[in-house]
């Protein structure tokens, strides 16, 4: 049990602290809480004189966190965002009589994710459901788990998510996408060395740079890649003939295009791990718990 001065700490304050952070000036921030300056300025020492701790270095000009405030930030917004999400839970389950679950996805696997959701609700026992959906790459969405702004996200990792419950669903290997009339089209497969001086195109954020980053400075000899954030545009560059299409295989699940050919890359056959995540420890509601089970089993491969 924490010390009784620190169970004397109130939401409130924590919100004042969140918002500060985020805002980065007493003004603006005591404007957006309706406050007056000196009314957050004392709630910020109230909270320092209970924590025994200073949490923010203030100059003229800017406001930084300590080392100790950085701490207490990540612990604030989980309380500050899971309350927030709580109070919408007891909103829907009042007003609208169904529970409120919010998912993240990272784009490739929305379809998937989406067709095991709609199948959890047509169930043996229909649930009424209010659903959020957040789709983002991996990283994020890892974050607003942690945070408890989502209750639960499917994401693709290299390595463990550190404070999070994880459970693996599948493998999703690196793809080459090529024009039909490329030459490596016509042999049917490639390998990192045959990719010579072609240059690529990859995402430039989620798990790609990790994973097609050192293949391609071990392999590759060609430019330096095109980094995009669409897969609208990643096509695009290679129909035109731009460059060659480096990409998890579950983007191009989608893929209806006569003037493209999707090729397995080999030597070295790379993969990334597509996870389902959620805070481990009790969920604030029985339907994220069952909703978790049912993707975790409907998802596995």
């Amino acid at each position: 049990m924490p010390p009784s001065s620190l169970r004397a700490l109130t939401l409130r304050q924590l919100q004042f602290f969140s918002v500060l952070v985020e805002e980065g000036q007493f003004g603006r921030a005591a404007r957006r809480l309706s406050i007056t300056q000196p009314a957050l300025s004392n709630a910020i020492k109230q909270m320092e004189k209970l924590l025994g701790a200073e949490l923010l270095s203030r100059s003229t000009h800017k406001l930084e966190l300590t080392a100790v405030g950085a701490e207490v930030l990540a612990r604030t917004d989980f309380l500050v965002n899971t309350f927030d999400v709580a109070l919408r839970d007891i909103e829907s389950t009042v007003r609208r009589g169904r529970a409120f679950v919010r998912i993240g996805v990272i784009p490739s696997a929305s379809g998937l994710v989406a067709s095991a959701v709609a199948e959890f609700t047509r169930g043996d026992a229909p649930r009424e459901v209010e659903f959020g959906w957040r789709d983002a790459p991996s990283n994020t969405l890892l974050a607003e788990v942690r945070s408890g702004q989502l209750d639960l996200a499917v994401a693709a990792i290299t390595e463990p998510p550190g404070g999070l419950a994880c459970v693996d669903l599948f493998l999703d290997p690196l793809v080459l996408v090529v024009r039909r009339d490329h030459p490596l089209a016509q042999a049917g497969e490639a390998n990192w060395e045959a990719l010579g001086s072609e240059r690529l195109v990859l995402f430039e954020s989620g798990s790609m740079p990790a994973l097609g980053d050192p293949a391609r400075a071990q392999f590759a000899q060609g430019a330096e890649p095109y980094r995009v954030s669409y897969a609208e545009t990643l096509y695009a560059l290679v129909r035109s003939g731009h460059a060659l299409g480096l990409m998890p295989k579950l983007y191009t699940s989608t893929l209806r295009d006569d003037d493209l050919k999707v090729l397995d890359l080999q030597r070295p056959h790379i993969e990334r791990r597509v996870v389902l995540v959620y805070l481990p420890g009790p969920m604030r509601n029985v339907v994220a718990q069952e909703l978790i089970a049912h993707l975790a089993r409907g998802l596995l491969e």
